[in-house]
């Protein structure tokens, strides 16, 4: 399925393919702040549908995952980083994606604290 998301105030938006039932709520020392939900896809099932300069980006830790997000409003709709199996792959911020039911996803705890 396509979906349409977006930072809050349209700056930065994209479309997703997926099938999204469930999500990762991550307690990272960013994760815990921001308040995401995440879903992970390949990378070339996420098309930017705003200009690349619109989107921010912002790296910790080992700096090997782009946490992007809107300059304008502060939202984060997604990052990118290579998988575990060497391919590159976006992690969605599932609050960013008006269509998904947040109430309907399995939501699974991720102890990235610990990573």
């Amino acid at each position: 399925m396509r979906y349409e998301g977006s930072c809050h105030c349209g700056n930065v938006a994209f479309e997703v393919e997926g099938e999204f039932t469930e999500a990762l709520d991550c307690n990272c020392s960013l994760c815990r702040r921001r308040g995401g939900l995440l879903a992970f896809v390949p990378r070339e099932k996420l098309v930017l549908k705003t200009p690349e300069d619109n989107v921010s980006t912002y790296t910790f830790n080992r700096h090997v995952i782009r946490h992007h997000f809107c300059a304008n409003c502060g939202i984060a709709p997604f990052g990118e980083a290579v998988g575990p199996n060497g391919a590159a792959m976006a992690s969605i911020n599932l609050r960013c994606i008006p269509a998904v039911d947040i109430g309907v996803l399995t939501v699974k705890a991720y102890d990235g604290a610990a990573r």
